[in-house]
């Protein structure tokens, strides 16, 4: 896999060009801020962007302009952006443009080096990865709450595993389910929370993520 790292953090992007090497993925670009990253993009064709929000002069947004810059673009690039805390509406502007092939991660599960190599080979792959913590947030301050009221424990848990970016079969598999109970679980949260039902499942987790956050 071919990967650009914007990360303002010298030590966390030293960190990742090493830790990903060792892997056997080549970093052909790593930069301390955002604002030459889309040409880099351009210029390098990478398969996944790594990208903080919160990049140099002003540590606001840069990052995420830059995603967003770049998605569009060049839609085919995997982007995963790293936040140093759950940011909401920058999740939500993150999705909004289409769910496919993009990452959002608190840097924390960066040093669970195992989770973070599996959301990098799942956005590669063109799935969704959103950190569990910020679907738990997104889920349990939803203002939809007498719709998710509806729901049971278990759906719960089946619409939380979902939103995480996950296929019917990894949702059996982190819930000890049969895909059989899994399609039952899915086709009634999405009647209990009025989401239309589609075949494409990025689409059901951006519905899922919009309605909630509505």
């Amino acid at each position: 896999m071919r990967l650009i790292i914007a990360e303002d953090s010298t030590l966390l992007r030293e960190g990742l060009v090493r830790l990903l090497a060792e892997e056997g993925h080549e970093v052909v670009a790593a930069f301390g801020d955002a604002r030459t990253l889309p040409e880099a993009v351009e210029k390098h064709a990478p398969d996944v962007v790594v990208v903080d929000i919160r990049m140099p002069p002003t540590h606001t947004d840069e990052g995420l302009r830059a995603a967003l810059e770049i998605r569009e673009r060049r839609p085919s690039t995997g982007v995963l952006v790293l936040s140093q805390h759950v940011e909401r509406r920058y999740a939500t502007q993150l999705l909004a443009g289409g769910a496919e092939g993009i990452g959002y991660l608190l840097k924390d599960r960066v040093a669970q080096v195992g989770e973070f190599l599996d959301a990098l080979e799942r956005i590669h792959a063109g799935s969704t990865v959103i950190d569990p913590d910020v679907v738990r947030q997104l889920v349990g301050r939803s203002s939809h709450t007498d719709l998710l009221d509806r729901l049971t424990p278990r759906e719960r848990d089946v619409l939380e595993v979902l939103a995480q970016g996950h296929t019917n079969a990894g949702i059996a598999d982190r819930l000890h389910l049969s895909l059989s109970a899994v399609e039952k679980h899915l086709n009634t949260v999405f009647d209990k929370l009025d989401l239309p039902r589609t075949a494409a499942h990025n689409r059901r987790i951006l519905a899922v993520l919009r309605h909630l956050e509505a």
